[in-house]
């Protein structure tokens, strides 16, 4: 039977019995807190390495192997059993209460797990792709602390009802994460609040927002106008509210991993798209509104200067072109009289 691993369990007493004969650890023997594969084989061959017919060694990777020394070509047993702790798990082999390994011949050896350094527990499930975005490990002063990432319940097997890792038959539960949860119901309350602002922007009972058509008139014939309305990238009028952008009411789950948050984000972000090619279409209609409204009031002020020069004269100015006038109609009456006095008195001569 081989460990992987140069690390054992906590440094606590544990027993454990190989072919019916016990191997005792004591916690005196630990160095930093585990017991290293080092460690272990030591215990076995002076314990019980000749009663129980087995040879503890390491390979070369440091693992730990434990051979059967009976007789070469049958199929020997190495079994181990009777944890202190109900199974392998506090010295980190597999998590049964039983190992056994039927080899063919003396040298027959087997694969089964040694306890790992809380740094090697937090580099492996963090690096685990099924498990990294839905919790996270970290060394919390030489325990393994473990954060659940996500809204839902996270039950951890094998954990003490004191929340030690002793690999007893019990589930601890941890609570979904709250700063999800909350980010969850401020989501929501922030969707509802799109739509209230769509409903209030209103002006004169036209709502663009709500898909409502305002129409303009350019001229007093009519034949000058424009609508001015939401639409969709194929031209059809429609509301802006969460339903045509695509934001659908949030739940829990929809928090539970970084992926699913992604998938959040990137409506977000196409609703955001949506709303920016919108508000592109209305800056090009108010453009062509105010144009028109600079228009119409340069022509107003044209044609109210020309009604004023009409209507609106200075008398002084007036009086005085109308004297000089009358003063010229006198003149050229007077003027024409003297002139035919003139011929009458020729025609008198005669």
């Amino acid at each position: 039977v081989s460990a992987s691993g140069t690390t054992g369990a906590a440094a606590t007493s544990l027993s454990f019995d190989i072919n019916g004969d016990t191997v005792t650890l004591n916690s005196a023997g630990g160095t930093g807190g585990t017991y290293s594969a080092a460690q272990i084989r030591d215990a076995i061959n002076t314990q019980v390495g000749t009663s129980a017919g087995v040879a503890a060694s390491l390979d070369t990777s440091g693992n730990l192997v434990i051979t059967s020394t009976g007789t070469a070509g049958l199929a020997d047993t190495v079994t181990l059993n009777n944890f202190s702790s109900g199974n392998a798990s506090q010295l980190g082999f597999a998590t049964v209460t039983s190992v056994t390994d039927a080899g063919t011949d003396a040298t027959t050896t087997g694969a089964v797990n040694v306890a790992k350094s809380v740094d090697a527990l937090v580099t492996e499930i963090n690096a685990n792709p099924a498990l990294k975005s839905a919790i996270r490990a970290s060394n919390d002063n030489g325990k393994l602390r473990i954060e659940n990432l996500s809204t839902s319940e996270l039950n951890i097997g094998g954990i003490s009802t004191t929340g030690e890792a002793t690999g007893a038959a019990n589930t601890v539960s941890v609570n979904g994460n709250d700063v999800r949860k909350n980010l969850v119901k401020q989501f929501n309350e922030l969707r509802d609040q799109l739509d209230k602002f769509a409903d209030d922007a209103s002006f004169n009972g036209i709502n663009l927002l709500r898909g409502d058509k305002l129409k303009l008139t350019f001229n007093e014939t009519g034949t000058s106008t424009i609508d001015i309305q939401a639409k969709d990238e194929d031209g059809t009028p429609i509301a802006i509210n969460n339903s045509t952008l695509g934001i659908a009411f949030a739940v829990d789950s929809d928090f539970d991993s970084d992926a699913k948050l992604d998938a959040k984000l990137d409506v977000l972000k196409d609703g955001l798209g949506k709303l920016r090619s919108q508000a592109s279409s209305f800056g090009s209609n108010l453009s062509i509104v105010q144009n028109r409204t600079d228009f119409t009031k340069k022509m107003i002020n044209t044609l109210e200067t020309g009604a004023a020069n009409l209507t609106l004269a200075d008398t002084n100015e007036e009086a005085a072109n109308l004297l000089a006038l009358q003063t010229r109609q006198q003149l050229s009456s007077t003027a024409l009289s003297m002139a035919s006095q003139a011929d009458q008195a020729v025609l008198r001569l005669f």
